[in-house]
């Protein structure tokens, strides 16, 4: 168990030194906006410099937007998606503020296009990893636990705020060029997390019971349980299918490793559900 919380410190740590690496020598110096919470921490920083008496930078923003959400989440979420996606925002926030701010390519398309790759990298591997990157991913978390909208509307709007505010305010180019980067951060995470919002996990075990027990402890999910049989050894099983978002992809695999390591687990790709999806 240390291991583990160690493993997944460093990978938080590794997320954060590459988002704070894509926007102070991609994204900043080339005025190319991010997506979520980071992106308007941005913005707010530049319309700051711009046109207030003050300025703030982009790590303390970033840190000032994540402390109500965090606070939401440790009441709607659990303690350990909190924790680690805190502690992503700190380190992120630190880095931004301890790595200069410099120009690697005068090219804003580069900058663009490898700011958000280097940023869709971190994302992918934090979120992989059970935690998160805080901002929008932590708001998604707890609407996926509340009800059943797709939380992918709630990203397109505040990306599109975030686009629409920096075309008006310094040129529709530089705004055009953040779409450039919001659609490869997004084909990144994709490729390295899961593209779809929500997944459909079947999962053939002998400790039925056990297991259902464990993912309730976990996850606000109904499950279904039908009686099966190996084709081949003819032993009793039961197959529990079960439909998730892709933020609680990563708390399914370890407690279906913690409670039945020998449970084959089939996980597909759900375009869309009807009916109820959480559990009462």
């Amino acid at each position: 168990m240390v291991w583990l919380h160690t493993k997944k410190f460093f990978i938080v740590l590794i997320g954060a030194i590459l988002n704070a690496i894509a926007m102070n020598f991609f994204l900043i110096p080339a005025n190319v906006y991010a997506s979520g919470f980071t992106g308007v921490a941005q913005l707010i920083s530049s319309i700051l410099g711009e046109f207030a008496p003050f300025q703030l930078s982009t790590g303390i923003l970033l840190f000032i937007l994540n402390v109500p959400v965090t606070i939401l989440a440790w009441k709607k979420v659990g303690r350990s998606f909190t924790v680690y996606s805190f502690l992503s925002v700190v380190l992120m926030s630190f880095f931004l503020e301890a790595i200069p701010i410099r120009h690697v390519s005068e090219d804003i398309m580069l900058n663009a296009v490898f700011g958000g790759v280097i940023a869709a990298i971190g994302v992918g591997i934090t979120l992989k990893w059970g935690a998160s990157t805080g901002g929008m991913d932590i708001v998604a978390m707890v609407l996926s636990r509340s009800n059943d909208r797709p939380v992918g509307n709630y990203f397109f709007t505040l990306n599109s705020l975030i686009i629409v505010t920096a075309g008006f305010l310094y040129g529709w180019e530089k705004a055009l060029y953040t779409l450039v980067q919001l659609y490869a951060s997004t084909r990144v995470i994709d490729a390295i997390h899961t593209r779809h919002e929500k997944l459909t996990a079947m999962i053939i075990t002998k400790k039925a019971a056990e297991l259902k027990k464990a993912i309730h402890s976990k996850l606000v999910r109904g499950i279904t349980s039908i009686p099966a049989k190996g084709g081949y050894t003819n032993d009793d099983k039961n197959i529990l299918l079960i439909v998730i978002t892709r933020y609680e992809l990563y708390d399914l695999e370890r407690t279906i490793k913690e409670v039945d390591p020998q449970a084959f687990t089939n996980i597909i790709e759900t375009s869309g559900i009807y009916g109820f999806f959480r559990k009462e």
